[in-house]
């Protein structure tokens, strides 16, 4: 029997269902499940750089639900693969894991500041204009490669009604499902560090300035 996550409802249940849906459809369908205290932090991501040296922005979407309080874990999973479990309160997990680069990244839990928060009608103009220069860089038929470095560019590029945020923050909170139906609230921005977190009631987008390499800085040895 697989292995299954027990929630306290079924609205749980339901919730993570629905946001490894929505996560199926993007360009990378692993979901990350992080549980501890009671509380299950299941992430994605919208955006991110698969190889050496790629733009694509790193840009997380996490929502926080609550979880038998028993369970810890921390494992990375095909998001189309999760089911529903015996009862409406659990989800069956995979038989195996599947690895993602973007899930050994983990964002600061504390230090965030907070900065000036982003109207909701902003996001979703955002995310109207984002789509549509896709769609006008891309011909009928293009090729996964192609797709991916116009993706980059446009949900890459910083937009002034954001507050200076890339538009793949819109991009993440409307392919997740986390932009509200009231266009007159707005989402929290606080920052720590490299990264940014804008907060909605649904969810949470974490973008991380830049995409490090990993390499240190080159030094001179030996003697002159």
């Amino acid at each position: 029997m697989a292995a299954q996550l027990v929630f306290p409802d079924s609205r749980s249940a339901a919730d993570l269902l629905t946001f490894a849906g929505r996560a199926a459809r993007l360009g990378d369908p692993a979901v990350r499940l992080r549980a501890a205290g009671g509380t299950l932090a299941v992430s994605a991501a919208p955006l991110s750089p698969r190889g050496f040296g790629e733009d694509t922005p790193t840009v997380l979407g996490m929502r926080f639900l609550r979880i038998d309080p028993e369970l810890a874990c921390d494992l990375v999973v095909d998001a189309g693969a999760l089911r529903a479990g015996d009862d409406p309160a659990r989800v069956a997990l995979p038989d195996s894991g599947v690895s993602a680069a973007w899930a050994g990244i983990s964002p600061p839990r504390s230090g965030w500041v907070p900065g000036a928060p982003v109207p909701v009608e902003n996001l979703m103009r955002a995310v109207r204009r984002g789509v549509e220069a896709v769609a006008r860089a891309l011909p009928a038929s293009p090729g996964e490669d192609l797709v991916r470095t116009v993706r980059a560019a446009v949900w890459g590029t910083p937009d002034a009604d954001l507050g200076g945020l890339i538009a793949g923050v819109a991009f993440a909170a409307d392919a997740l499902g986390f932009l509200p139906a009231d266009d007159g609230a707005a989402a929290a921005v606080l920052r720590t560090g490299t990264w940014t977190r804008v907060t909605l009631t649904r969810g949470h987008v974490l973008v991380r300035a830049g995409n490090p390499t990993g390499l240190t800085t080159v030094r001179t040895t030996g003697g002159r």
